[in-house]
């Protein structure tokens, strides 16, 4: 697959393993994480941070858990995901789009109505990551942030093969050309947890 979004990159750079119907791959339930206690824990004190209480916020390719911060309540939480029985599990949801990105990549979201998007360990299984984020700077107010976050695990027959031809570092610059590319302001990297003590987290945020 080319990407006219990012012509610099070879072809079959967001070519898949699997390039097979994405519904029938995300159709069993998986109510599990992705990543450990302690890399969970450190995304959910960047939430604290970042996110202010009583905004809207987008879980984007959520699932039947969104590590925000218990204490902190929100004016509404929109999921997206895949699964609608994952997403209908996850207590913290308000509205639930099942849709899938790599055909559509624009939501049913209005302009400027976010406080904050979040993305945790998916952004790797997007074959239009530009257009999805420049969609996603769309729907957020003005300096507003996009937060994505990765560790080293994947479903590695579903993430593009530029991904798996990556490592940590490759992975943040990559991320970083999505959001530039896609029109963000400025992007900030944060390093949440290095890898020694358990599983490694590191998070990019674009500003709308």
């Amino acid at each position: 697959m080319t990407n006219a979004r990012l012509p610099e990159f070879p072809p079959g750079a967001f070519d898949r393993l699997d390039d097979g119907d994405d519904a029938e791959f995300y159709a069993p339930v998986r109510l599990v994480t992705h990543i450990d206690d302690s890399a969970v824990a450190a995304l959910t004190g960047l939430y604290r941070s970042v996110l202010k209480p009583g905004s809207v916020v987008l879980d984007l390719m959520s699932s039947w858990v969104s590590h925000l911060p218990a204490d902190v309540s929100f004016a509404e939480v929109i999921g997206h995901g895949m699964n609608a029985d994952e997403l209908a599990a996850n207590p913290r949801l308000t509205r639930r789009i099942v849709q899938n990105l790599n055909r559509a990549m624009a939501l049913p979201v209005g302009d400027a109505s976010c406080d904050a998007v979040l993305c945790c360990v998916s952004v790797q299984y997007l074959q239009k990551p530009v257009e999805v984020f420049a969609d996603m700077r769309r729907l957020l107010r003005p300096g507003a942030p996009f937060i994505v976050s990765f560790s080293n695990r994947c479903f590695p027959t579903k993430a593009v093969a530029i991904w798996r031809a990556l490592d940590t570092t490759g992975h943040a610059m990559l991320v970083r050309v999505y959001f530039e590319r896609a029109g963000f302001s400025s992007v900030d990297v944060r390093v949440l947890a290095d890898g020694s003590g358990g599983d490694p987290l590191i998070a990019v945020i674009g500003y709308a």
